[in-house]
C-alpha cells in the first residue's frame, strides 16, 4: 500500500516538474576532435557579421551564490549554453540544432518564470540541477585551454546563424529536451515523464551505438546494493539471497526499463538510475560472486534529441534544420514570434 502511495506522489511531483525536466540532463563532456577534422568543416559556416535578432536583450539569470541577478546578452547566453551542454568539436550543423535547442529551452523558462518569487524577477538562475547550464568567458576558457579561441569561434558562428530561430508547438516554444545518446532508439517522454507529448516520441538512433562509452558497466557489492536501495525507500523488504532481489524488468521498445522489482518494492528504471548511480535507465542486471554488474547502454533520460546522433547526421550531410525535425517531429522551426517579457 505505501508503494503504490509513493508511486502516486511521484506520478503528481513528474506532471508538476514537467516543463523543468529538460534542465536536469546529464552533460557529456567536451570529447576533443583533431583539428584537421575542425577545419574541414568550417567552411560550412557562415563569415558574415552577426544577423540582427528582435530579442537582443538577452537574459536576466540569478546568481545563487550572492543572490544578484546578471543580465547576459543573446548571444552571449546562447555561446555559453552550447559551450557548456555540448563538445565544441561537434560538427557546425550540430552546433546550430543545440543553439536552437538552447534558445527554446530559454524561451520556454522565461515564459514559465514570470511572477515567480524565488526568482526575484530574474528568467532563471544558474543552478545547474534546475537550469540550463550557460558557461561565462572564465568558465570557457578554463575548460577549453589553449583552443578556446578556435572553440568560441565555432560556437560563435553556430550561434550567429540561428539566434533568430525557436522551435514551436501549438504557438509556444516546445520542451527542447535532449541528451547525450540513446540506447540506439530514443524513448517517449510518456515512458519516462508519465505524459505523452507529441513531439517528445520514440525515434531510431541507431548512429549512438558508436559512439564513445556507448556501453557501460557499474559493479557494486550486494552490501552496496542493499544500502542505496533501503536509503532509498525505508521499509523495503530484501530476501536473504542477492540473487533474488530483482525481478524480470518491463522494457520499452527503446530498451528502457520502465519497471523493475526489487525486493517487495516495484521501482521504475528511472528511479533505480538515479539510485544505483547509471549513466541511463536503459540497463540490465546481474549478481554473482557477491557483486552486481549493472551494464548500462546510453547516455541521459533518452528523451528528445540525442547529441551523439546529431553529430552523426551532420556528419553525413544532413542540415540543422533536418535534425531538429527528425528529432522533434512535428515541431515547426521559425522566427520568434515576439520579444522576451521584460
Amino acid at each position: 500500500m505505501k508503494r503504490h502511495f509513493l508511486q502516486l506522489l511521484l506520478f503528481a511531483f513528474l506532471l508538476t516538474a514537467l516543463p523543468l525536466l529538460p534542465a536536469l540532463l546529464i552533460r557529456p563532456a567536451a570529447v576533443p576532435e583533431p583539428a584537421e577534422r575542425i577545419a574541414a568543416t568550417e567552411s560550412t559556416f557562415s563569415t558574415t557579421e552577426p544577423p540582427a535578432v528582435e530579442n537582443q536583450a538577452g537574459y536576466r539569470i540569478l546568481q545563487t551564490a550572492t543572490g544578484e541577478i546578471r543580465e547576459v546578452p543573446l548571444r552571449e547566453y546562447l555561446i555559453g549554453a552550447v559551450g557548456a551542454e555540448m563538445p565544441a568539436s561537434f560538427a557546425p550543423e550540430t552546433l546550430k540544432a543545440q543553439a536552437v535547442a538552447a534558445h527554446t529551452y530559454a524561451e520556454r523558462q522565461c515564459m514559465l518564470s514570470a511572477g515567480r518569487e524565488e526568482l526575484q524577477g530574474a528568467d532563471f538562475s544558474d543552478d545547474p540541477s534546475l537550469y540550463q547550464a550557460c558557461l561565462t568567458e572564465d568558465e570557457q576558457r578554463e575548460r577549453w585551454g589553449t583552443q578556446y579561441a578556435l572553440y568560441h569561434e565555432r560556437i560563435a558562428a553556430a550561434v550567429d546563424a540561428v539566434q533568430e530561430e525557436l522551435l514551436y508547438y501549438d504557438g509556444a516554444p516546445i520542451i527542447a529536451a535532449f541528451h547525450a545518446m540513446s540506447s540506439g532508439r530514443t524513448e517517449s517522454a510518456a515512458h519516462v515523464w508519465g505524459s505523452e507529448i507529441p513531439y517528445l516520441c520514440s525515434v531510431e538512433s541507431e548512429a549512438d551505438c558508436s559512439a564513445p562509452e556507448f556501453e557501460t558497466t557499474v559493479q557494486l557489492t550486494a552490501g552496496e546494493v542493499r544500502e542505496r536501495l533501503l536509503g532509498a525507500h525505508t521499509g523495503l523488504t530484501l530476501g536473504k539471497d542477492p540473487a533474488g532481489w530483482f525481478g524480470e524488468p518491463a522494457v520499452s521498445e527503446a530498451g528502457t526499463v520502465l519497471q523493475l522489482q526489487a525486493g517487495d518494492g516495484i521501482f521504475t528504471g528511472q528511479e533505480l538510475r538515479s539510485i544505483l548511480g547509471l549513466r541511463s535507465a536503459a540497463f540490465t542486471a546481474e549478481y554473482a560472486d557477491g557483486q552486481f554488474t549493472f551494464t548500462v547502454h546510453g547516455f541521459g533520460h533518452d528523451v528528445g534529441m540525442s547529441q551523439y546522433g546529431a553529430n552523426a547526421m551532420a556528419l553525413e550531410g544532413h542540415s540543422y534544420q533536418e535534425i531538429l525535425a527528425y528529432y522533434y517531429p512535428g515541431a515547426e522551426l521559425r522566427p520568434m514570434t515576439a520579444e522576451k517579457p521584460q
